[in-house]
Formats: structure tokens, C-alpha cells, sequence
């Protein structure tokens, strides 16, 4: 049931949807990051495409095990890295099993010893989504910041994975907002490209 988003701020919307994914039992949080790892993607990857994702914290789904199947279907993985506020993120080639330091920010990362590269696609966590792929994240713009100065030089896909429970009815998008092409839940694939 999305959070309803009437004359709501991105603060109360994040605030509400964080709340709702909280409750989530580790049980039903397992189940979710299962569920959509057997869906896949909603697209076939080229071979040798390059997808990145996080290393999950706090009660973000776990993008591990859908990582693991792309790894099996061909894919080369990476993991961002935080090189500084108001800039793009970087990418680390990264697979099941590397280990993972603390960067800046206490997010684990890949060692700085791992081969930079640039996504294909992008797998991204967020607080909050609605139904035309807006997405409110954290706060501090990493992502639109990385999607806006990737898709400079290409089209990278961005797919925003979240819990059913962090839909709200409608993101309050600024102009330097970044629309995700899909948002994977445990229950549903959402399509945004044609909107």
C-alpha cells in the first residue's frame, strides 16, 4: 500500500517509507531479496555488461543475491565508491566473495586496488518511490549526481530495488531529480521507460 504523499515533503515521505521498511521482519526481508534475484531482470544484459549495486546497510534489501545470478548469467559486478560530497559516485569491479573496506562514509566498498569501470546498469538502493520512477534517496544526491554525469557519455539503466512497503503515491521530483527506468519489488516489476 503506497505512503500517501498529500502535501507531503521528501523529508515526511523518507521518513514514512524508511519507517515502513524498518518493520520488516529479517525474514520477509530474506524472502523479498530471494524473490526478486529468481525474477531477474526485466531485460536480457549484453554479454560482459558491466552492473553495479551496494553493499547493502541499515534495512536496505539486499542486492546480493541478484547479484550473484547476473554474475552466473555473465555479468562483470562493481560496487560504488564516495569520492566526495556533490560528486558523481566511482565504480570498482567487485564479486561475490571480495572482500570490502570502509570508505568515508562507513559504507563498504571494494579495496582501492580493484580496476575503476563504468556501469551498464545501475541497481540503487532508496528510501522511497512512486509509480513514474522517481525516487527519494538519502539526501545526499550521489545518484542523481552519477546518473546525470554518466548519461553524458551513454545511456546507463537505473533500477532502483526496494520492499512493496517504500512505494509512496507521488515523489516530490525537482528538476536535478533523476527518474529510475525500472524499481524491482518483491512483488512487482515496474516499467517506467514509456512514461
Amino acid at each position: 500500500m503506497p505512503v500517501n504523499a498529500a502535501s507531503q515533503s521528501k523529508q515526511q515521505l523518507r521518513a514514512a517509507a524508511l519507517a515502513a521498511r524498518e518493520a520488516l521482519s529479517e525474514a520477509e526481508r530474506e524472502a523479498a531479496a530471494k524473490a526478486i534475484a529468481t525474477r531477474g531482470l526485466p531485460f536480457a544484459l549484453q554479454p560482459g555488461a558491466v552492473v553495479s549495486a551496494y553493499a547493502p546497510i541499515r534495512s536496505e534489501i539486499d542486492p546480493m543475491p541478484l547479484m550473484s545470478r547476473l554474475a552466473g548469467e555473465g555479468a562483470r559486478l562493481a560496487l560504488p565508491v564516495i569520492l566526495a560530497r556533490g560528486h558523481s559516485l566511482s565504480f570498482r569491479a567487485w564479486s561475490p566473495g571480495d572482500r570490502l573496506t570502509l570508505g568515508s562514509l562507513g559504507i563498504p566498498e571494494p579495496s582501492p586496488a580493484s580496476a575503476e569501470v563504468t556501469p551498464d546498469v545501475m541497481l540503487v538502493p532508496l528510501a522511497a518511490f512512486d509509480r513514474v520512477g522517481h525516487r527519494i534517496g538519502y539526501g545526499g544526491g550521489y545518484y542523481d549526481y552519477t546518473f546525470s554525469h554518466l548519461r553524458k557519455a551513454k545511456h546507463v539503466i537505473g533500477i532502483g530495488l526496494a520492499f512493496a512497503v517504500q512505494e509512496t503515491a507521488a515523489v516530490p521530483a525537482l528538476a536535478h531529480d533523476v527518474a529510475l527506468d525500472f524499481v524491482l519489488t518483491e512483488t512487482q516489476t515496474f516499467d517506467f521507460r514509456s512514461k
